[in-house]
């Protein structure tokens, strides 16, 4: 049974940055394109980036450029580098397996941009 546990949110400063990471255990990581997505209050929740196992990306068009996913298969690891961050950031961060008998979420992770 796919796990998912998600790390690093918090409490930032517009402009500042964070880095958010996802544990994966109980199956082959590779099979899986793994992504971030985020829900605000009063808001659905969406798409932030995806990342296949051989590292093509996608990205929602308002965190390009500040945002970048990357994925460690040997850890079955997927991170996500925030940068420039700003107060419409704000938002719970699930992680997501998309792939055999998926999808699969993490529990999120709080982020909040705010001074």
């Amino acid at each position: 049974q796919v796990q998912l546990v998600e790390s690093g949110g918090g409490l930032v400063g517009p402009g500042g940055s964070l880095r958010l990471s996802c544990a994966f255990s109980g199956s082959i990581f590779s099979f899986y394109v793994m992504g971030w997505y985020r829900q605000a209050p009063g808001k659905q929740r969406e798409l932030v980036a995806r990342i296949s196992s051989g590292g093509s990306t996608n990205y929602a068009d308002s965190v390009k450029v500040r945002f970048t996913i990357s994925r460690d298969n040997a850890k079955k690891m997927v991170y996500l580098q925030m940068n420039s961050l700003k107060p419409e950031d704000t938002a719970v961060y699930y992680c997501n397996a998309d792939g055999f008998r998926g999808p699969h979420w993490g529990q999120g992770t709080q982020v909040t941009v705010s001074s």
